[in-house]
């Protein structure tokens, strides 16, 4: 089985997050946290702020980790290191590879149709709201 390692962004602005909704492949149109792949010999701060850059061309502070979420697929294994991050200059971004973005907040990180593995991010971001306010 197929194993990939991937680091995920949670931005924050205020008191939303940003939720980008899949533009291509096997995962089109699902709810995702921004990130991508880790490339060999790259930390996974590293590798979140090139994935956003390249996804949104924006930059962002690496805050707080959020967690790791392990989820089997059908056709792979996936790693997912999640990070709670701001932009930098609170600067528009710009979707390169994503369909959609919405800013959500607590009371609406439900309401658009997550992929599997996000379901557990974003149980441990509503977690880790109700602890830091």
């Amino acid at each position: 089985m197929k194993q990939i390692e991937v680091v995920a962004a949670i931005i924050q602005r205020g008191e939303t997050y940003l939720a980008t909704q899949r533009g291509y492949g096997e995962f089109k149109d699902g709810w995702e946290f921004p990130g991508g792949k880790i490339e060999p010999k790259e930390d996974k701060k590293t590798a979140l702020h090139r994935e956003i850059r390249e996804e949104l061309a924006v930059e962002i502070n690496v805050n707080d980790f959020l967690c790791t979420v392990e989820y089997q697929y059908e056709t792979f294994y996936l790693t997912m290191h999640c990070y709670i991050c701001n932009l930098i200059n609170d600067e528009n971004i710009t979707l390169l590879e994503h369909e959609a973005a919405k800013w959500l907040t607590k009371d609406t990180l439900d309401s658009v149709d997550w992929l599997p593995a996000d379901i557990a991010v974003v149980k441990a971001l509503k977690e880790y709201i109700l602890k830091n306010n």
